[in-house]
């Protein structure tokens, strides 16, 4: 059904309505004409909604812009303009930190038209409302994790896109935040005494995010736990791994030294997770630091 079919359906209704209840009141007035124009959509074409929003989104006009938009939707659903509207329209809202709204367009662009030249746009302003609401690490990460998700779509699906590279930059940023979570975590346990949850985090972080700034923290973390737990050999190999990585940490030399007031030296043994997880760190030695 059209937009256009659609407001003379409702005007056809309200003004059986309306003149129902005149009938019944009496009330009405002969001589007056009834004005129902604020009960109808006034339709325009699409390219003059279009450029209207185009305009109001230039002028800084995030609000105006975005309702036109919307209405370049509403009023001409599926035409080209209509399509184009959706991300512009979410762009407006992203802009004017309306989050909600702008994901419910990116999610109806992508719905509508996944194989568009804009659908990569769709997933980015995704990402971008995601990322702009990830709190800090103390808190829940689901923002962070949603982010991700939709950068990765970006990068997966349109390698040659040209929001490539800053989606990339996003996941970066947001898999170093999931790491910085599960070192708050792996924090709190150990200072309670509870190496074993602790460990849990800790390892975590060294194989799932172990191109991260956390992972020379991690290591030094699974030395220390290991260590309290009699798990002398973990221990060496965590520091070891550590020591490969980041000779000129001061964690790698607070682990050597936790290690000496043992009798132990870091030393890795080749039956260890930990001998797994050396192989895709991406340390400051590996980096030429």
């Amino acid at each position: 059904m059209s937009a256009g079919f659609g407001s003379k359906a409702r005007l056809a209704l309200l003004m059986a309505s309306v003149a129902g209840a005149t009938a019944i009141s009496g009330c009405a007035s002969n001589d007056k004409d009834l004005d129902l124009s604020a009960y109808v959509d006034t339709i325009e074409p699409a390219d003059v909604l279009y450029n209207q929003a185009l305009a109001n989104l230039n002028a800084g006009r995030l609000d105006e812009a975005a309702k036109k938009f919307d209405a370049v939707d509403r009023q001409h659903p599926y035409s080209e303009f209509a399509r184009k509207a959706l991300v512009m329209g979410a762009f407006a809202n992203y802009r004017a930190g309306k989050y909600d709204d702008s994901l419910a367009m990116t999610k109806r662009y992508i719905a509508l038209y996944p194989t568009q030249p804009e659908a990569a746009y769709a997933y980015y302003i995704t990402g971008l409302c995601y990322y702009r609401q990830i709190p800090d690490v103390t808190r829940e990460q689901s923002m962070t994790r949603r982010s991700i998700a939709a950068f990765n779509e970006v990068v997966e699906r349109f390698p040659q896109s040209e929001y490539v590279d800053d989606s990339k930059e996003k996941i970066r940023f947001g898999r170093d935040q999931l790491a910085g979570k599960e070192m708050q975590v792996g924090r709190y346990y150990l200072e309670r005494k509870e190496y074993l949850a602790s460990i849990k985090r800790f390892r975590g972080v060294v194989e799932q995010y172990s191109n991260t700034r956390h992972v020379e923290e991690a290591l030094a973390r699974l030395t220390e736990a290991y260590y309290a737990l009699g798990l002398t050999s973990e221990a060496q190999s965590a520091a070891a791994v550590l020591g490969q990585n980041y000779p000129d940490s001061q964690w790698y030399k607070d682990s050597y030294k936790l290690l000496q007031s043992g009798g132990l030296e870091p030393r890795q043994n080749a039956g260890s997770w930990l001998s797994q997880a050396a192989q895709t760190i991406v340390g400051g030695k590996k980096n030429g630091a």
